[in-house]
């Protein structure tokens, strides 16, 4: 007499598939359907990355194209004419004084500000997180309401104090603004970060006989790591990319970047071949910036969801 074999689905009544044929069925579909929903959504956020980077590209290509072309047909046009394409605008661009010059006070402004919010921020959130002080509590709740102040608030009382102490229209006076209105906003995010380290490792290296300043530099600051990564990106695309502040404080003779492009834009016409090039160089580099330190900030704000 034989035995049916394990892997072998019975029938059901009238020869109808078994459960198991059934159960095998459906988990078979299950896979089709996971697979075929997984390749649209891949599909689907290709298409949305594209579409993100649309000006990047027109961006990019437009620089490559002289002025008139420029002015006669739309950029896409090179796909059908590639022989367009000419680095012409680039050399251009760098005999245009102004936009070079733009670029290293853009530099010259934009690297203190992340150094000085990052390494300030640092220091000031071990402080809170680790540190006793009296009104510790209350001072921490000053900085979040600090928060909640705009920018435009603070333009013109701050624009008479530093006229009122010669800092109006400088490169300090740039830095030392940037620097303050990015203060409340890293002491809040390393303090909330840094209260998470466990407290037994602080206390055992404490035992060891580490002191503040040692335990901030070997233990805080390296497992700080992603979250000061995240602020110091934050921080650089904030003050690269602003034009409102260095509009009214920084030197007009030698503008940041975003005032030198936009003083180019009123004569469009004229300059559109430094113009497009100038805007892609000032913004592939905080691109550059933000790749460079991709996974750093992922890390912090993945580290930042599972606590």
């Amino acid at each position: 007499m034989t035995t049916p074999s394990a892997t072998t689905a019975p029938a059901g009544p009238g020869g109808a598939p078994g459960a198991g044929a059934v159960k095998a069925r459906r988990s078979l579909g299950a896979r089709l359907a996971a697979l075929a929903a997984g390749g649209a959504m891949r599909v689907f956020l290709v298409l949305v990355a594209l579409f993100w980077l649309m000006p990047t590209i027109g961006l990019m290509l437009s620089s490559l194209r002289s002025a008139d072309r420029i002015a006669a047909t739309g950029w896409w046009k090179v796909f059908t004419a590639p022989s367009e394409l000419t680095f012409d605008n680039y050399a251009r661009l760098l005999d245009n004084s102004t936009i070079t010059d733009s670029l290293f006070s853009t530099v010259l402004i934009t690297v203190p500000s992340t150094v000085l919010v990052v390494v300030i921020g640092s220091l000031a959130g071990y402080a809170f997180a680790w540190m006793e002080f009296p009104g510790r509590d209350w001072w921490f709740l000053v900085v979040v309401g600090l928060l909640v102040v705009p920018v435009q608030v603070a333009l013109i009382p701050v624009s008479k104090l530093f006229g009122a102490v010669g800092i109006f229209e400088t490169t300090f006076g740039v830095i030392l603004f940037h620097t303050a209105f990015g203060l409340p906003f890293a002491i809040f995010l390393l303090r909330n970060f840094f209260a998470e380290i466990p407290r037994e490792l602080l206390e055992a290296a404490r035992l060891d006989g580490a002191g503040e300043i040692r335990l901030f530099t070997r233990v805080v600051m390296p497992l700080g790591g992603p979250a000061i990564a995240s602020l110091g990106i934050f921080q650089f695309l904030w003050v690269w990319n602003d034009m409102l502040v260095a509009l009214i404080f920084a030197d007009s003779g030698s503008p940041p970047i975003t005032v030198a492009l936009q003083q180019q834009v009123r004569q469009f016409g004229n300059n559109i071949d430094v113009l497009a090039p100038g805007a892609f160089v000032s913004m592939v580099i905080p691109l550059a910036v933000f790749f460079a330190f991709q996974r750093q900030f992922v890390s912090g704000v993945m580290a930042g969801a599972v606590k």
